[in-house]
């Protein structure tokens, strides 16, 4: 598989899939614009990837940043083939009567927002020579709706694949595929930056069968997995695919619903 001279912008690319995603993209002969909101972290990044990376500086929310951001980075490289719109938060995992509105607008505002405003800006890049977009959504809200507290994070990831799906159909015929990957336990630093409040007030009494990710005798994936499915959809492997979601769980989403 190979990416050469293919020019992939990632959002949250300093951590966890999204910074696995860019090293490997680079490996596989892409370009990499790396966005971010930490200039620093940005920085460090792009400096690991070596000079096929350019960085830019956009909170996925904020629109004006996220169309300076595009605009940056195709004008650094020529041109944009692919976009993978990665960055999220956990948010507050709380019950619905406890977590408060601007918790769920936050959660909302980053993965799903950030994924809107990912798909806008990239379109006058992509419109007229196609490409690819992948949306990291999870297996929360697509395949499993066990994780008490995770309302407004499920409720988003959810939301991403029907956008994902709407997005294709409407931008086929630009040439442009769109899917979700959907990730189940996955080793990244996302989990230590999770909040949760309460959570065994609401908690169901379930037992779940020993092993929740049985492919891996109970061991999580990790991110350059993840990246792996990610650079297929990116790569001219996967030109027929659009508007589908990939999970991958290593069957913990069919086990743990």
């Amino acid at each position: 598989m190979t990416l050469e001279n293919k020019v992939i912008l990632v959002t949250g690319a300093t951590a966890g899939i999204g910074e696995a995603s860019a090293h490997f993209f680079a490996e596989l002969g892409a370009k990499v614009a790396v966005l971010g909101r930490d200039d620093a972290k940005v920085r460090e990044t792009v400096g690991a990837i070596g000079k096929s990376a350019f960085g830019v500086i956009a909170d996925v929310s904020k629109a004006p940043e996220m169309q300076r951001a595009f605009d940056e980075a195709a004008a650094h490289f020529g041109r944009l083939d692919g976009v993978l719109a990665n960055a999220g938060t956990n948010g507050v995992w709380a019950s619905i009567e406890d977590i408060s509105p601007e918790e769920w607008d936050k959660t909302l505002a980053v993965n799903l927002r950030g994924t809107f405003l990912s798909v806008k800006y990239a379109l006058p890049h992509l419109k007229n020579r196609g490409g690819s977009i992948a949306v990291v959504s999870s297996v929360n809200g697509t395949r499993m709706f066990s994780n008490v507290g995770a309302s407004a994070y499920a409720s988003s990831k959810a939301a991403q694949v029907a956008f994902a799906k709407m997005a294709a159909l409407e931008l086929a015929k630009h040439g442009i595929r769109v899917n979700a990957i959907c990730p189940g336990a996955i080793k990244t630093e996302i989990e230590t930056k999770m909040e949760t409040r309460e959570l065994d007030e609401i908690r169901e009494p379930v037992e779940f069968p020993e092993g929740k990710i049985p492919l891996t005798d109970g061991k999580p994936g990790d991110a350059r997995q993840v990246a792996q499915l990610a650079a297929f959809l990116m790569s001219d492997l996967s030109t027929h695919i659009s508007g589908t979601e990939v999970w991958i769980s290593g069957t913990q989403s069919l086990l743990q619903g």
